[in-house]
């Protein structure tokens, strides 16, 4: 994997980043963070980190979530958040393309 985090780091290091309007979670720290330099970082980390989903989803219970949006076909995510926190909102944005 370290060819893939060598090429990964450099997009990373290459792509200008803004700071967020809202806190990003990330897998690896499985913590609010707004810092545009610790996002990058993160990033990169996460290519080969384990993904700490349930510290992230009650992390962001802790902070005040109480509803949940999966983005994208399916509902597994909307099922693991239920999981961890029963009284969380959850919902689906898919979103289709003509043919």
């Amino acid at each position: 994997m370290e060819p893939a985090r060598e090429e990964l780091a450099n997009a990373i290091e290459n792509t200008p980043f803004s700071k967020p309007n809202c806190p990003i979670y990330q897998n690896v720290t499985a913590n609010a963070v707004t810092n545009e330099t610790a996002i990058k970082t993160n990033l990169i980390s996460q290519l080969t980190a384990p993904v700490r989903w349930s510290q992230s989803v009650q992390q962001m219970i802790a902070d005040g979530a109480t509803h949940f949006t999966e983005v994208g076909p399916g509902k597994v995510l909307q099922g693991l958040v239920r999981k961890i926190h029963r009284e969380a909102q959850t919902a689906s944005a898919t979103f289709e393309t003509e043919a």
